[in-house]
């Protein structure tokens, strides 16, 4: 499909980095990170919804090969030849795929908070889907009190209030009636494969960083051999005191290990 995005234009002429977001996620996640890295490094960056997210089109089809056609579609419009790819979470698994099968697109990569291995929180994703399908919102009511109701639905099944405030950035408002803009039947269905990851015998041999959260569980001592096997120029860092959600969390930072890494 045709995905949607945002350029922040920088005056270099050295690579773009292009950002993916995760699940339930849209581009507007990175815009603050983006303007930053532009001013720090003058580099063209991209911002990108994924299919199903955002305000790119809904499709029945939610697979990392899909998400990764969607993407070398994009750089093919834009005539950007290789970027640096920049993944969240499920977007780090389409960076990771896109490099393993179109290693010639992506100049360098950095992986936020995910192993090209099964994620174990999908448990916690059923009961976000399940929170947000069974939600009911009257029309025809300001957008505040929309939110309102809708987190006091949500909190029954989704106890942190900080992914409570990050589902709710999904809540849209056409001719008074309010719906969520991802495509939750497509997410649910393919849920499986979206905690999952493909196998490879290919490698990507680019510089590579993995940048993980230190109280996050998504990049554990468990999956450094997965990910030496698959990136063998791979670097492993972690940022003190942040959570999974590392570019909300410590933001300074990660822009920091963006630019270093860059210049590395």
């Amino acid at each position: 499909v045709s995905v949607t995005y945002d350029v922040f234009d920088g005056k270099g002429d050295s690579t773009p980095l292009v950002f993916l977001h995760g699940l339930f996620g849209s581009k507007s996640n990175f815009h603050s990170i983006a303007k930053s890295l532009v001013q720090r490094t003058g580099r063209k960056v991209l911002t990108v919804d994924a299919r199903n997210h955002g305000n790119s089109p809904h499709s029945p089809v939610l697979t990392y090969e899909a998400m990764t056609e969607d993407l070398k579609h994009l750089l093919a419009q834009l005539h950007i030849e290789k970027c640096v790819l920049v993944g969240h979470s499920m977007g780090g698994k389409t960076a990771m795929v896109t490099a393993l099968t179109q290693s010639s697109l992506v100049d360098r990569l950095v992986v936020v908070d995910i192993s090209p291995s099964r994620s174990s929180t999908a448990s916690n994703f059923r009961f976000y889907i399940q929170a947000m399908q069974e939600m009911k919102i009257s029309s025809d009511i300001p957008r505040s009190t929309a939110r309102r109701m809708a987190e006091d639905q949500l909190r029954s099944l989704v106890e942190d209030r900080s992914v409570r405030q990050f589902l709710l950035t999904n809540l849209v408002e056409q001719n008074g009636h309010y719906s969520w803009r991802v495509n939750l039947e497509a997410i649910s269905a393919h849920l499986e494969h979206i905690m999952s990851f493909p196998s490879f015998d290919s490698t990507y041999d680019g510089p590579t960083l993995f940048l993980g959260g230190a109280s996050s569980a998504y990049i554990s001592s468990d999956d450094y051999p997965e990910i030496q096997r698959l990136f063998p120029n791979a670097d492993i860092q972690y940022i003190p005191d942040a959570s999974h959600w590392i570019h909300a969390d410590k933001p300074l930072d990660f822009i920091s290990s963006i630019s270093s890494f860059l210049q590395s």
